[in-house]
């Protein structure tokens, strides 16, 4: 799974392919940091001024928001996954080395809705090259317009 895309060792690695990205199909792109053990979110444990990780790294959390349609939001965490929100829908544990494929197949048209009879339920499929699909269900009682023009 890892071979299929390039290796991106840090959050600032990842955001700079977002940030690619973000050019390739001219979408506005906001970035906030959070920088040390004391920021992050995942770090509930760490003291109020724990900055280094016990290991002695900083860890490094960055929310990306991109703008147009869909709206996207990638939360990248230091520990080499990520949380993308696509109109709502949540994918959580995305690896970090796949999130500009997901990116590009959400933003280049390949991501699509499917609906089930059951369970009943519209689902959100991202497909990546290789074969690796990612499917959320898409917990809100009315699709977005976006969602709806994607529906199959």
């Amino acid at each position: 799974m890892g071979a299929a895309h390039p290796h991106l060792p840090t959050t600032e690695s990842a955001v700079a392919a977002v940030r690619e990205i973000a050019r390739e199909f001219g979408l506005e792109m906001t970035v906030t940091d959070d920088i040390g053990a004391d920021q992050t979110s995942r770090r509930t444990s760490a003291g109020a001024f724990a900055v280094l990780d016990p290991d002695g790294s900083l860890p490094h959390e960055a929310y990306v928001e991109l703008g147009g349609t869909p709206s996207v939001t990638v939360q990248l965490y230091p520990e080499d996954d990520a949380r993308i929100t696509v109109e709502g829908v949540v994918f959580d544990d995305v690896p970090r080395d796949s999130v500009p494929a997901f990116l590009r197949s959400v933003h280049g048209g390949l991501a699509h809705v499917k609906g089930r009879f059951f369970p009943p339920g519209w689902w959100l499929i991202v497909p990546l090259p290789g074969d690796e699909t990612y499917k959320e269900l898409v917990l809100r009682p009315t699709l977005s317009p976006w969602l709806s023009r994607k529906t199959r």
